[in-house]
Protein backbone atom coordinates (compact mmCIF):
# COMPACT_ATOMS: atom_id res chain seq x y z
CA UNK A 1 0.00 0.00 0.00
CA UNK A 2 1.07 3.52 -1.15
CA UNK A 3 1.08 5.81 1.76
CA UNK A 4 1.29 8.51 0.16
CA UNK A 5 -1.99 9.49 -1.02
CA UNK A 6 -3.11 9.25 2.82
CA UNK A 7 -0.46 11.96 3.41
CA UNK A 8 -1.51 14.17 0.76
CA UNK A 9 -5.13 14.24 1.68
CA UNK A 10 -3.97 15.24 5.19
CA UNK A 11 -2.53 17.56 4.03
CA UNK A 12 -4.93 19.75 2.14
CA UNK A 13 -6.77 19.74 5.98
CA UNK A 14 -3.58 19.86 8.70
CA UNK A 15 -0.67 21.68 8.48
CA UNK A 16 1.72 18.92 10.29
CA UNK A 17 1.48 15.43 9.29
CA UNK A 18 3.66 12.93 11.20
CA UNK A 19 5.13 9.68 9.48
CA UNK A 20 6.48 7.75 12.34
CA UNK A 21 9.84 6.93 12.59
CA UNK A 22 10.85 9.21 9.05
CA UNK A 23 9.33 12.78 9.66
CA UNK A 24 7.06 15.65 9.34
CA UNK A 25 5.56 17.10 6.29
CA UNK A 26 4.46 20.83 7.55
CA UNK A 27 2.52 23.35 5.76
CA UNK A 28 2.76 26.84 5.01
CA UNK A 29 0.39 29.53 3.59
CA UNK A 30 1.62 31.88 1.17
CA UNK A 31 -0.33 35.06 0.11
CA UNK A 32 -1.61 35.80 -3.28
CA UNK A 33 1.35 37.58 -5.02
CA UNK A 34 1.90 39.85 -8.02
CA UNK A 35 5.33 39.67 -10.44
CA UNK A 36 6.09 42.68 -11.99
CA UNK A 37 8.48 41.94 -14.43
CA UNK A 38 6.01 39.21 -15.78
CA UNK A 39 2.36 40.98 -14.80
CA UNK A 40 1.62 37.54 -13.08
CA UNK A 41 -0.92 36.79 -10.39
CA UNK A 42 -0.23 33.62 -8.69
CA UNK A 43 -2.97 32.71 -6.33
CA UNK A 44 -2.52 31.83 -2.33
CA UNK A 45 -1.04 28.69 -1.63
CA UNK A 46 0.09 25.74 1.11
CA UNK A 47 3.76 25.21 0.87
CA UNK A 48 5.14 22.03 1.89
CA UNK A 49 8.29 21.47 3.60
CA UNK A 50 9.62 18.40 5.97
CA UNK A 51 11.35 18.10 9.39
CA UNK A 52 13.12 14.72 10.10
CA UNK A 53 13.52 15.46 13.81
CA UNK A 54 9.64 15.15 14.40
CA UNK A 55 9.18 11.38 14.01
CA UNK A 56 7.01 10.67 17.43
CA UNK A 57 3.42 9.23 15.88
CA UNK A 58 0.61 11.58 16.88
CA UNK A 59 -2.19 9.21 15.73
CA UNK A 60 -2.81 10.96 13.03
CA UNK A 61 -1.90 9.12 9.94
CA UNK A 62 -2.31 5.95 11.40
CA UNK A 63 -6.01 6.24 12.52
CA UNK A 64 -6.52 8.00 8.63
CA UNK A 65 -5.61 4.94 7.04
CA UNK A 66 -7.52 2.71 9.42
CA UNK A 67 -10.53 4.44 8.90
CA UNK A 68 -9.89 5.11 4.60
CA UNK A 69 -8.63 1.23 4.30
CA UNK A 70 -11.20 -0.29 6.71
CA UNK A 71 -8.27 -1.98 8.59
CA UNK A 72 -7.35 -2.08 12.40
CA UNK A 73 -5.17 0.84 14.10
CA UNK A 74 -2.00 -1.82 14.69
CA UNK A 75 -2.73 -3.06 11.19
CA UNK A 76 -2.18 0.86 10.23
CA UNK A 77 1.08 1.00 12.19
CA UNK A 78 2.68 -1.98 10.47
CA UNK A 79 1.91 -0.42 6.98
CA UNK A 80 3.49 2.56 7.96
CA UNK A 81 6.55 0.73 9.49
CA UNK A 82 7.01 -1.07 5.92
CA UNK A 83 6.77 1.63 3.80
CA UNK A 84 9.18 4.03 5.99
CA UNK A 85 11.89 0.85 5.85
CA UNK A 86 11.37 0.57 2.41
CA UNK A 87 12.31 4.60 1.87
CA UNK A 88 15.06 4.14 3.99
CA UNK A 89 16.33 1.44 2.33
CA UNK A 90 15.99 3.27 -1.08
CA UNK A 91 17.83 5.92 0.58
CA UNK A 92 20.81 4.13 1.68
CA UNK A 93 20.83 2.33 -2.05
CA UNK A 94 21.39 6.02 -3.11
CA UNK A 95 18.00 6.17 -4.76
CA UNK A 96 15.82 9.05 -4.88
CA UNK A 97 12.53 8.42 -3.12
CA UNK A 98 9.52 9.85 -5.01
CA UNK A 99 6.54 10.59 -2.89
CA UNK A 100 3.73 11.16 -5.32
CA UNK A 101 1.97 15.11 -5.48
CA UNK A 102 4.59 16.05 -2.21
CA UNK A 103 8.16 15.76 -3.15
CA UNK A 104 11.41 13.85 -3.39
CA UNK A 105 14.12 12.59 -0.88
CA UNK A 106 17.63 11.98 -1.45
CA UNK A 107 21.20 12.42 0.58
CA UNK A 108 23.10 14.45 -0.08
CA UNK A 109 27.40 14.28 0.01
CA UNK A 110 27.21 14.56 4.19
CA UNK A 111 24.69 11.78 3.87
CA UNK A 112 21.94 13.92 5.12
CA UNK A 113 18.58 13.62 3.67
CA UNK A 114 17.52 16.11 1.79
CA UNK A 115 13.27 17.12 0.50
CA UNK A 116 12.48 18.50 -2.22
CA UNK A 117 9.11 19.96 -2.66
CA UNK A 118 7.03 18.88 -6.25
CA UNK A 119 4.69 22.11 -5.85
CA UNK A 120 2.47 20.31 -8.72
CA UNK A 121 -0.20 20.32 -5.70
CA UNK A 122 -1.75 23.33 -4.36
CA UNK A 123 -3.08 22.09 -0.61
CA UNK A 124 -4.59 25.18 -0.02
CA UNK A 125 -8.74 24.52 0.16
CA UNK A 126 -9.75 28.37 -0.70
CA UNK A 127 -7.54 28.49 -3.49
CA UNK A 128 -9.45 25.66 -4.87
CA UNK A 129 -10.12 25.99 -8.94
CA UNK A 130 -7.67 29.42 -9.16
CA UNK A 131 -4.68 29.02 -11.36
CA UNK A 132 -1.89 31.54 -12.34
CA UNK A 133 -3.18 34.53 -15.00
CA UNK A 134 -1.67 37.52 -16.84
CA UNK A 135 -3.16 40.81 -17.16
CA UNK A 136 -1.95 43.21 -19.70
CA UNK A 137 -0.18 46.74 -18.52
CA UNK A 138 -1.89 49.41 -19.26
CA UNK A 139 -0.36 51.95 -21.52
CA UNK A 140 -2.31 55.49 -20.57
CA UNK A 141 0.34 57.49 -19.76
CA UNK A 142 2.59 55.93 -22.75
CA UNK A 143 -0.28 56.94 -25.59
CA UNK A 144 0.10 60.33 -24.10
CA UNK A 145 3.29 61.18 -24.06
CA UNK A 146 3.25 59.79 -28.17
CA UNK A 147 -0.06 62.21 -29.00
CA UNK A 148 1.87 64.65 -27.10
CA UNK A 149 5.01 63.65 -29.54
CA UNK A 150 2.80 64.00 -32.55
CA UNK A 151 1.22 67.21 -31.64
CA UNK A 152 5.15 68.86 -31.16
CA UNK A 153 6.21 67.25 -34.76
CA UNK A 154 2.83 68.53 -36.45
CA UNK A 155 2.45 72.62 -35.88
CA UNK A 156 -0.14 74.62 -37.59
CA UNK A 157 0.52 76.77 -40.42
CA UNK A 158 -1.03 79.67 -41.39
CA UNK A 159 -0.81 82.02 -44.71
CA UNK A 160 -1.88 84.98 -45.19
CA UNK A 161 -4.41 86.51 -47.89
CA UNK A 162 -3.55 89.98 -49.55
CA UNK A 163 -5.75 92.93 -47.82
CA UNK A 164 -8.77 93.78 -49.71
CA UNK A 165 -10.33 96.91 -49.46
CA UNK A 166 -13.73 96.24 -51.08
CA UNK A 167 -16.85 97.36 -48.32
CA UNK A 168 -19.26 95.45 -49.24
CA UNK A 169 -17.06 92.65 -47.49
CA UNK A 170 -17.38 94.01 -44.01
CA UNK A 171 -21.26 92.79 -43.71
CA UNK A 172 -19.19 89.01 -44.69
CA UNK A 173 -17.00 89.39 -42.45
CA UNK A 174 -19.81 90.24 -39.95
CA UNK A 175 -21.68 86.82 -41.43
CA UNK A 176 -18.57 84.54 -41.19
CA UNK A 177 -17.51 85.65 -37.22
CA UNK A 178 -21.24 85.21 -36.51
CA UNK A 179 -20.72 81.53 -38.08
CA UNK A 180 -17.50 80.88 -36.69
CA UNK A 181 -18.35 81.52 -33.43
CA UNK A 182 -21.41 78.80 -33.42
CA UNK A 183 -18.89 76.69 -34.61
CA UNK A 184 -16.19 77.18 -32.20
CA UNK A 185 -19.05 76.56 -29.71
CA UNK A 186 -19.74 73.52 -31.43
CA UNK A 187 -16.35 72.23 -31.40
CA UNK A 188 -15.57 72.44 -27.80
CA UNK A 189 -19.38 71.06 -26.99
CA UNK A 190 -18.04 68.44 -29.38
CA UNK A 191 -14.60 68.23 -27.39
CA UNK A 192 -16.16 68.02 -24.15
CA UNK A 193 -18.43 65.43 -24.85
CA UNK A 194 -15.27 63.10 -26.32
CA UNK A 195 -13.07 64.69 -23.30
CA UNK A 196 -15.61 62.70 -21.05
CA UNK A 197 -16.46 59.24 -22.93
CA UNK A 198 -12.81 59.35 -23.12
CA UNK A 199 -12.40 59.36 -18.97
CA UNK A 200 -15.69 57.26 -18.38
CA UNK A 201 -13.54 54.33 -20.64
CA UNK A 202 -10.62 54.70 -18.78
CA UNK A 203 -12.37 54.39 -15.51
CA UNK A 204 -14.14 51.64 -16.68
CA UNK A 205 -10.93 50.35 -17.47
CA UNK A 206 -9.07 51.13 -13.67
CA UNK A 207 -12.40 49.76 -11.86
CA UNK A 208 -12.22 45.93 -14.31
CA UNK A 209 -8.20 45.60 -13.52
CA UNK A 210 -9.00 46.64 -9.99
CA UNK A 211 -11.84 43.93 -9.44
CA UNK A 212 -9.33 41.34 -11.10
CA UNK A 213 -7.02 42.09 -8.74
CA UNK A 214 -9.31 41.45 -5.51
CA UNK A 215 -10.62 38.10 -7.12
CA UNK A 216 -6.98 37.34 -7.32
CA UNK A 217 -6.05 38.13 -3.98
CA UNK A 218 -6.45 36.60 -0.76
CA UNK A 219 -5.79 37.46 2.72
CA UNK A 220 -5.74 34.12 4.99
CA UNK A 221 -7.20 35.41 8.68
CA UNK A 222 -8.28 31.72 9.77
CA UNK A 223 -6.57 28.69 8.20
CA UNK A 224 -6.93 25.28 9.01
CA UNK A 225 -4.78 24.33 12.48
CA UNK A 226 -1.49 22.18 12.36
CA UNK A 227 -2.86 19.45 14.32
CA UNK A 228 -6.80 19.09 15.75
CA UNK A 229 -5.83 18.07 19.37
CA UNK A 230 -8.79 18.79 21.52
CA UNK A 231 -7.40 20.53 25.14
CA UNK A 232 -8.90 20.36 28.40
CA UNK A 233 -8.01 23.67 29.90
CA UNK A 234 -7.03 26.28 27.07
CA UNK A 235 -5.33 29.45 28.02
CA UNK A 236 -7.99 32.47 27.98
CA UNK A 237 -7.78 34.38 25.20
CA UNK A 238 -4.41 33.22 23.78
CA UNK A 239 -5.71 29.97 21.84
CA UNK A 240 -2.46 30.16 19.34
CA UNK A 241 0.22 27.70 20.52
CA UNK A 242 3.98 27.26 19.23
CA UNK A 243 4.63 23.59 20.24
CA UNK A 244 7.99 22.64 20.82
CA UNK A 245 7.07 19.14 21.44
CA UNK A 246 4.64 16.80 23.37
CA UNK A 247 6.13 14.10 25.95
CA UNK A 248 4.22 10.77 27.20
CA UNK A 249 6.26 11.59 30.72
CA UNK A 250 5.11 14.52 32.71
CA UNK A 251 7.88 14.66 34.18
CA UNK A 252 10.01 15.30 30.81
CA UNK A 253 7.50 17.98 29.84
CA UNK A 254 8.01 19.63 32.90
CA UNK A 255 11.85 19.52 32.28
CA UNK A 256 11.63 20.65 28.99
CA UNK A 257 9.35 23.84 30.22
CA UNK A 258 12.24 25.12 32.56
CA UNK A 259 14.94 24.36 29.82
CA UNK A 260 13.10 26.74 27.32
CA UNK A 261 12.36 29.37 30.33
CA UNK A 262 15.66 29.47 30.72
CA UNK A 263 16.66 30.21 27.50
CA UNK A 264 13.72 33.16 27.80
CA UNK A 265 10.76 31.82 26.38
CA UNK A 266 7.30 32.01 28.10
CA UNK A 267 7.05 28.41 27.94
CA UNK A 268 4.24 26.47 29.70
CA UNK A 269 3.01 22.40 29.91
CA UNK A 270 -0.87 22.19 28.43
CA UNK A 271 -3.33 19.81 29.44
CA UNK A 272 -2.96 16.45 28.46
CA UNK A 273 -4.34 15.30 24.85
CA UNK A 274 -6.48 12.36 23.92
CA UNK A 275 -3.18 10.45 23.25
CA UNK A 276 -2.10 10.93 26.91
CA UNK A 277 0.86 13.25 25.59
CA UNK A 278 1.37 16.52 27.19
CA UNK A 279 2.21 19.44 24.95
CA UNK A 280 4.55 22.16 25.97
CA UNK A 281 4.96 25.64 24.60
CA UNK A 282 7.59 27.66 23.43
CA UNK A 283 4.82 30.58 23.59
CA UNK A 284 0.88 31.11 23.15
CA UNK A 285 -0.78 33.95 21.40
CA UNK A 286 -4.05 36.02 21.06
CA UNK A 287 -3.92 35.74 17.67
CA UNK A 288 -2.56 33.91 14.17
CA UNK A 289 -0.42 36.17 12.75
CA UNK A 290 1.69 37.03 16.10
CA UNK A 291 1.83 32.89 16.98
CA UNK A 292 2.88 32.79 12.92
CA UNK A 293 5.47 35.45 13.50
CA UNK A 294 7.21 33.88 16.44
CA UNK A 295 7.16 30.22 14.79
CA UNK A 296 8.96 31.56 11.79
CA UNK A 297 11.96 33.18 14.11
CA UNK A 298 12.04 29.76 16.31
CA UNK A 299 12.28 27.98 12.65
CA UNK A 300 15.11 30.13 11.71
CA UNK A 301 16.77 30.44 15.17
CA UNK A 302 16.04 27.73 17.68
CA UNK A 303 14.02 24.51 16.13
CA UNK A 304 13.26 24.09 12.42
CA UNK A 305 10.81 21.46 13.61
CA UNK A 306 8.36 23.93 15.72
CA UNK A 307 4.69 23.30 14.57
CA UNK A 308 1.36 25.59 15.40
CA UNK A 309 -1.55 24.33 17.72
CA UNK A 310 -4.75 25.88 17.76
CA UNK A 311 -7.05 25.12 20.65
CA UNK A 312 -10.49 24.07 19.00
Amino acid sequence: MRIEKHIAALLYRYQCVTVTGFGAFLTDVRPAQLDGATNTFYPPKKVVSFNANVKNNDGLLANHIAVQEKISYSEAISKIQEAVAGWKQSLDNLDIVTLKNIGEFGLNAEGSMVFTPLNTTNYLKEAFGLSNFVSAEVKRELYKAEVEELEEKAPIIFTPERKRSYSYLKYAAIFVVAVGAGGTALVNYRNTQIKEQTLAVEKAVQQKVQQQIQQATFFIENPIPAVSLPLQAAVVNQPYHVIAGAFKSEANANKAVKQLQAKGFNAQRLSPNKFGLHPVTYGSYATYDEARISMKAIHKSEDAGAWLLVDQ
